[in-house]
Formats: C-alpha cells, sequence, structure tokens
C-alpha cells in the first residue's frame, strides 16, 4: 500500500512538473495579405505591369494604324504587292506578341519568386515568435479549414502581424 501511494505521488508529481502545452494560431491568409511588405511588392509590381500594358496598348495602336492605312492604299495597290505587306505586317505582330508574353511571363515568374521568399520570410518569423514566447504549436488557419475552431484569444494573427511589420520598418 505504502509503495502504491508514493508511485501514486511520484506520477503525480511527474504530471505537474511536464510544461503546460502553449497552443496558437494565426490566419495564413490574413497574416501574408495584411503584411506590409507584400503590399509593397505588390505596389512594385503593378507599376511594371501597368508600364507594360501601356506599351503594349500602344504598339498594338501603331499596328492596327498600319493596317488602317493600308486598306485605304489597298484599292490603289497591286494585289500581291498588297498581299505581302498584310503577311509581313502579321508577321511582325504576332514576334510582339510573343515578346510581350514572355515579358509578361518574366514578370510573373520575378513576382511569384518574392512572394515565395515573404512566405518563407513569415514562416521562419512565426517559429522565431512562438520559440520566444513559448509556444509549442502555432497552427495556420486557412480556407481548407486546418484550423476549423479556435478561441479569439488563441488567435495570435494581429499580435503577429504588427510584430512582422514592426520588424520590416527596422530594415
Amino acid at each position: 500500500m505504502k509503495k502504491g501511494f508514493i508511485a501514486l505521488l511520484t506520477l503525480v508529481m511527474l504530471s505537474s512538473c511536464q510544461e503546460q502545452t502553449k497552443i496558437g494560431f494565426v490566419d495564413n491568409g490574413k497574416l501574408i495579405n495584411d503584411y506590409q511588405k507584400k503590399k509593397d511588392i505588390e505596389a512594385k509590381y503593378q507599376i511594371e505591369i501597368d508600364a507594360f500594358n501601356k506599351k503594349v496598348d500602344s504598339i498594338g495602336q501603331s499596328f492596327q494604324t498600319l493596317a488602317a492605312e493600308m486598306q485605304e492604299k489597298d484599292p490603289k495597290m497591286v494585289k500581291a504587292s498588297s498581299q505581302e505587306q498584310y503577311q509581313a505586317l502579321a508577321q511582325q505582330y504576332q514576334r510582339f506578341q510573343q515578346q510581350f508574353q514572355m515579358e509578361e511571363q518574366q514578370i510573373q515568374r520575378q513576382s511569384q519568386s518574392q512572394i515565395d521568399t515573404l512566405i518563407k520570410e513569415v514562416r521562419t518569423f512565426v517559429k522565431g515568435y512562438g520559440e520566444k514566447h513559448g509556444y509549442s504549436y502555432i497552427l495556420g488557419s486557412n480556407e481548407a479549414g486546418s484550423v476549423m475552431y479556435g478561441k479569439e484569444s488563441q488567435d495570435l494573427t494581429k499580435e503577429i502581424l504588427d510584430a512582422l511589420n514592426a520588424e520590416g520598418k527596422k530594415e
């Protein structure tokens, strides 16, 4: 009996000495989308996209003007010569379209690369935040439902977002 009581007492003491599990969660979408660095990246690429679109529109209008001029002159030109000019214009326009497509893909790749780097940075930050504040787990909430429910008091999204943006201002 005495040995059973000592074993039970030891078990209770060991279990009470165990570290309390501290769990929090963040809304992944809100954390990433409201991060100032992401907004800055998006603004930078929006400027590039706007400039690209203006260039595409300008060149497209130039080709339309050339085609219109050719159509006006067409009745006066020999048909074979006119056909060759239309084909040359169409080929040149096709080359520009391919170039535009390559430029657009390059902008998308660069943007995606920076966003991917940013996501890795946020993950590293959240890990460091969790270690610094004694969390055993920080779960990510998203549309797929990895966290179906969490107490409002355990939602660390704003807290981490504020710390992340403050860290970004230091840089």
